[in-house]
């Protein structure tokens, strides 16, 4: 936890930094999540970067795939690029809503119980 267990809640500029930081963070776990699916069409699907980069985007976001994979090593690759985007988009989004809801808890004077 970044803040002490009897501090008060954080000031609304510095609540704003730590939103923005974990936001950046989310967009970087999308970036890096990305670019591993456009590797990944681009040398096992054989495809073009921007329909690479099209697959991707829709498989991370539960679109669902756009071209047909024709190898086994691009099925291999496409289901298990599948599975590890519906983990990734879950993090990215409990990454992204974390302080809100420390924020909210907080608001709520929902506190830790000790052990």
């Amino acid at each position: 936890m970044n803040t002490k267990k009897n501090k008060g809640m954080l000031p609304p500029r510095e609540f704003a930094k730590r939103v923005l930081k974990y936001a950046f963070y989310s967009l970087m776990l999308l970036l890096i999540s990305i670019g591993i699916g456009i590797f990944g069409y681009h040398y096992f699907g054989d495809l073009e970067y921007i329909d690479s980069f099209y697959n991707a985007s829709m498989i991370l976001t539960g679109m669902g795939p756009v071209n047909e994979m024709k190898t086994e090593g691009a099925k291999f690759f496409a289901s298990f690029y599948a599975l590890f985007s519906g983990v990734i988009f879950l993090s990215t989004v409990a990454i992204f809503f974390a302080p809100i809801a420390h924020r909210l808890m907080h608001l709520l004077r929902i506190e830790e119980l000790d052990d």
